[in-house]
């Protein structure tokens, strides 16, 4: 292939490359932290597993670990402590820059709070029916 301009000439042999995809992740902490060093899922995964293997811990093969990656990046599950551990380790920095802080609702927790929410939408709908008869 050749491209030409009035002031360079390029030569490229061979097949086009393809283009790198841009660097995509979910809109979390976890998943900012990752593209902020320029890495993709695979670099994430395999040095997650590498770390790993120097720490002498277990963790699950690299297929499943993308899989599971995508997963916490999208807030569909938590990691467990030993992966929040080498998450930590690995991005140098701490639980709460990568949200790992954050205390998750039980469903006892999210009863509770429907509950004061019932509860609330009946004092206000009493007021206004109080407030419908006084205007009347």
């Amino acid at each position: 292939m050749n491209v030409s301009t009035e002031q360079m000439t390029v030569t490229v042999e061979g097949p086009t490359p393809r283009q790198p995809q841009e660097l995509r992740c979910a809109n979390s902490l976890l998943g900012r932290a990752r593209v902020a060093r320029g890495w993709s899922q695979d670099k994430t995964v395999r040095a997650l597993v590498l770390l790993a293997e120097s720490w002498g811990w277990q963790v699950a093969a690299e297929t499943s670990l993308k899989v599971q990656l995508s997963r916490w990046e999208h807030g569909a599950s938590r990691p467990s402590e030993t992966y929040r551990v080498l998450f930590c380790a690995l991005y140098r920095t701490t639980p709460d820059a990568l949200g790992f802080s954050q205390r998750r609702e039980t469903t006892k927790d999210l009863r509770a709070r429907i509950s004061e929410l019932e509860a609330a939408v009946e004092r206000l709908t009493g007021s206004l029916v109080g407030l419908s008869g006084v205007a009347a």
